[in-house]
């Protein structure tokens, strides 16, 4: 069926019906009184509103003739009517899923991180990355129940609106006209490809100092990495494995674990570092399959397409897709906002660099033009100790 599609006042309604099952059932369903009272709380509420009995009771009759609202009779012999909300029967929601519209309706575009601490007396998440992650299964839905909004100025996280109607602030502009991406290709890709080989290679030892133990600082990481590992059938392949702190943590978890990156000096440090493992020079616009099986189980690419133009990126998937096996899967982690970053040092090196942080959309488009099916995806917020971008996460497979 289709979504419902909710009038402000309708919405406001339906969401203190919501909260108030959960926070007071000794009092649930709500006489008009209540309800009246719920829908104008000065906290926990935005907008703040001043609705009438008999705008709730319009409100209550027009939700009722969309099947949305049941009156129910107080008791036996009792005039008072009493309201009980059907939409999360209508939308079939899991809790943790009721929670995070219950809020969104009352409180309009919100982050993550403000959803957690909204919702912890409707349900409690784990952290962050269980909203994020519901998130992110509502707005997959064949009819998505949310989307998230463009970053604007001022905001360090996206916020996201529920699609059950109208919401202020959804229509905002983005912050800034979109930067060309394309511009790393201005002298070519070979010119490009030097430089950044050149950088990596002046960097390989800071980096590999700086970065070793970065996955303690990640648990989103940790959490993704371990289902990756647990679901490859096969050898995984580190692509752009830097330093090995990839590799190794995929090893630990006894799965087959190769490297492979352009740089020879980022290599040298991953054999110092974890000289059990295999690692070697080569590219990602030529990978190989492995040598001790037919195809990849798994591949991932930690910030290994950091520095291609959104124009490489179909080939280049194409290319990497081609040797996983059946159901493989290709996991890439990538910087997005929509703009080159140029960098004159990384970790204390003089570099020339440019990291380009794409899209997210345009991302997505290039797994599905390169025929592969993308399962998951998230969009993080930045991790403290590092520059203020947000990291894009997708999980792809070969459909075989």
């Amino acid at each position: 069926m289709s979504l419902p599609v909710l009038t402000t006042e309708e919405q406001r309604v339906l969401g203190c019906l919501l909260e108030k099952q959960r926070t007071v059932p000794a009092s649930y369903p709500l006489t008009l009184n209540s309800l009246r009272l719920a829908c104008n709380q000065t906290s926990s509420r935005d907008p703040v509103v001043d609705y009438s009995e008999r705008t709730i009771q319009d409100v209550g009759r027009a939700l009722k003739d969309k099947s949305l609202v049941r009156l129910v009779w107080a008791g036996a012999g009792s005039r008072v009517i009493k309201y009980h909300q059907l939409l999360d029967e209508v939308l079939a929601v899991a809790e943790d899923e009721r929670a995070l519209i219950t809020v969104l309706l009352l409180r309009g575009p919100q982050a993550p991180g403000e959803l957690r601490t909204r919702t912890e007396r409707l349900h409690p998440f784990a952290d962050r990355a269980a909203v994020e992650t519901c998130l992110a299964r509502l707005a997959a839905r064949d009819e998505p129940l949310v989307r998230e909004l463009p970053l604007q100025r001022g905001q360090q996280d996206r916020r996201w609106i529920h699609l059950l109607g109208p919401v202020d602030g959804a229509d905002a502009p983005a912050t800034a006209e979109p930067a060309d991406l394309e511009a790393v290709l201005a002298e070519g890709a070979q010119a490009r490809d030097a430089r950044v080989l050149a950088a990596y290679e002046a960097a390989a030892g800071a980096y590999s100092e700086a970065v070793l133990d970065e996955l303690t600082e990640k648990p989103f990481d940790i959490w993704l990495l371990e289902r990756i590992a647990a679901a490859a059938d096969g050898p995984v392949l580190d692509l752009g494995c830097g330093p090995g702190q990839i590799a190794a943590f995929l090893a630990d978890q006894g799965v087959e674990t190769h490297g492979v990156d352009a740089s020879p000096a980022m290599v040298e440090q991953a054999r110092a570092n974890f000289p059990d493992l295999d690692f070697e020079v080569g590219r990602f616009h030529q990978v190989l399959r492995p040598r001790t099986a037919a195809a990849w189980g798994a591949i991932v690419a930690w910030y290994a397409f950091s520095h291609l133009a959104p124009s490489e990126l179909v080939p280049v998937l194409r290319t990497v897709g081609a040797t996983l096996r059946p159901d493989g899967l290709l996991a890439v982690a990538l910087q997005v906002g929509g703009r080159v970053a140029h960098l004159d040092a990384l970790f204390g090196i003089p570099v020339d660099l440019d990291v380009v942080q794409h899209d997210r959309d345009r991302v997505l488009a290039a797994f599905s033009a390169a025929g592969l099916v993308v399962d998951e995806w998230y969009v993080r917020s930045p991790v403290p100790s590092e520059e203020q971008t947000e990291r894009l996460y997708v999980l792809a497979r070969h459909p075989g």
